[in-house]
Formats: C-alpha cells, structure tokens, sequence
C-alpha cells in the first residue's frame, strides 16, 4: 500500500480515515477491529492536527504509512510538530475514568480510545518528527 501525505488541517481527516480504512480492507480485518483502527487514527491525527499544528500558530504535514505482514497490520502516523508523547495524556485520561461520572469533564478521553481500541501503540521522537505507531493483529488464518 502506499503512503499518505497530507496537510496538516482538519480537512485532511477524510483523506486519513479513508486511507485507514482501505488499508484495514486490505489486511483483511473484520468490521470490529477496522472500526477500531480507523477511530484511533482519526483521534492521533486530529491531536496533531488541533494541538500540534493549529494551537501553536505551526504548518506541517502528517505522513501516513502502511506495513502488512501475516501478524499485524502497523499504521505509522509522522509529524513535525512539538514533541508529543501520547502516553503522558493517557495517564491524565485514566484517571479521569475513575472518578464519579459528576466529576468527569466532557470528552477528554479521545486518546484512551485510541490507545486502547488497538492492540499495541508505540511513540517516538525521531529527530523533529513525532512517531506514532498502531498495530492491529490479524485474524489468524490470514
């Protein structure tokens, strides 16, 4: 499958949700699972898009990329903006989950989705680029 580039706005969000869902398509994953992958996708990208690029006055791109072997399904998402490591979020997020729903705030939990609607997620900071790494297992048999 081939790569993705696009610009760094929230129109770019079709592009990308349509992108996950074709290469959820191709490794042949159940709707579930595909569902899954392209919510998680939409959530990393629309953080990067909204906080990384839009909030700090910041223009870039996101690359996307796909890689396909008979285990998983990885989803590669790369930005140039500030460094941002998702995991910091979702401990603020956790704890959220566990306070009485009257003390919750509205939305905030975007990141524990993603994070855990797939089954392993990476992040790096390679040089000035955000890594953010999703990985689905395939169904066995595939």
């Amino acid at each position: 499958m081939e790569s993705l580039t696009v610009f760094g706005t929230l129109s770019s969000l079709g592009m990308i949700a349509k992108y996950a869902k074709e290469a959820a398509a191709v490794a042949g994953l159940d709707k579930k699972a595909s569902y899954n992958l392209r919510l998680a996708v939409e959530e990393i990208a629309t953080n990067i898009i909204v906080y990384g690029y839009q909030e700090t006055g910041r223009e870039g791109v996101l690359d996307l990329r796909v890689s396909i072997d008979e285990q998983a399904l990885s989803l590669f998402i790369e930005d140039t903006s500030e460094p941002f490591n998702p995991f910091q979020k979702l401990n603020v997020e956790e704890e959220q989950i566990n306070l009485p729903i009257e003390q919750r705030p509205i939305g905030g939990l975007g990141l524990y989705l993603a994070i855990h609607g797939v089954d392993k997620f990476f992040y790096e900071r390679i040089g000035d680029r955000n890594r953010n790494i999703l990985v689905v297992n395939l169904p066995t048999g595939v």
